[in-house]
């Protein structure tokens, strides 16, 4: 796919489904002071805003995000990454076409280092990526566009041949900060009354499946906007 020539994800909700692994860690903590476990369907739309919405999340009627509380919770979780955590159904499919077209792809995060890493590694995924930037490499976190730039010069990339997908808000900012397409990942961790058409990115889908299509057709755009530079440049001569 001449034109883009790197494709960033996203981790938690848009490359892996985490929330059962997550959702196992927050519930742990939660019967460890007599509270009830919550159904994965209710933490499923938190697990974007990491321990700290996770925590506040399972404690909201006391309202005590406490740092006991979210080491508790990661303590729990660094045992039980990958037990349950699995690529988007159809997401190996797009890895593989993104890499037999000759393309990088790469993960941007803001989940901590000392968990991505691990988890890529237990995914058996970090030997593939081009890059992996996690919340803790830059001093910025998305929606600054940091990440994204560092992950552009690890995968050797400009970011105008680059498609971020993502299923927050902040991941569209980012990536439009960055100067690259975006795409909202509807099939990820959004809540109810997200309104994920008015972030301005510039494709949505419901599935991993659908990403080759919007790939395509990025690629294609970048095309032509390099070959509209070229006649630009060649008329000023």
């Amino acid at each position: 796919m001449s034109g883009l020539r790197c494709v960033l994800l996203d981790l938690d909700g848009t490359l892996l489904d985490t929330a059962p692994d997550l959702a196992f860690a927050l519930n742990a903590v939660l019967t460890e002071e007599g509270r009830e476990p919550l159904p994965l369907a209710t933490v499923r739309p938190a697990v974007s805003h990491g321990a700290r919405g996770l925590i506040r999340l399972g404690f909201n009627d006391d309202g005590e995000v406490t740092a006991d509380r979210m080491d508790r919770l990661i303590s729990i979780y660094r045992k039980h990454l990958a037990d349950r955590t699995r690529l988007f159904d159809g997401m190996a499919e797009v890895l593989q076409e993104v890499e037999s077209q000759g393309m990088t792809w790469g993960v941007v995060t803001n989940k901590r280092r000392d968990l991505t890493l691990p988890l890529l590694d237990r995914m058996r995924l970090r030997e593939r990526a081009a890059c992996v930037v996690s919340g803790d490499d830059t001093s910025r976190n998305k929606p600054h566009p940091d990440p994204l730039w560092l992950a552009c010069r690890q995968a050797s990339v400009d970011p105008a041949h680059c498609i971020y997908v993502g299923d927050a808000e902040r991941d569209i900012e980012a990536g439009r900060r960055a100067g690259m397409g975006t795409v909202v990942a509807r099939y990820g961790y959004l809540a109810p009354d997200a309104r994920p058409e008015g972030w301005g990115a510039d494709a949505l889908v419901e599935t991993p499946r659908q990403l080759s299509r919007i790939f395509r057709e990025r690629a294609l755009a970048i095309q032509a906007v390099e070959k509209s530079k070229v006649r630009k440049a060649a008329g000023e001569c």
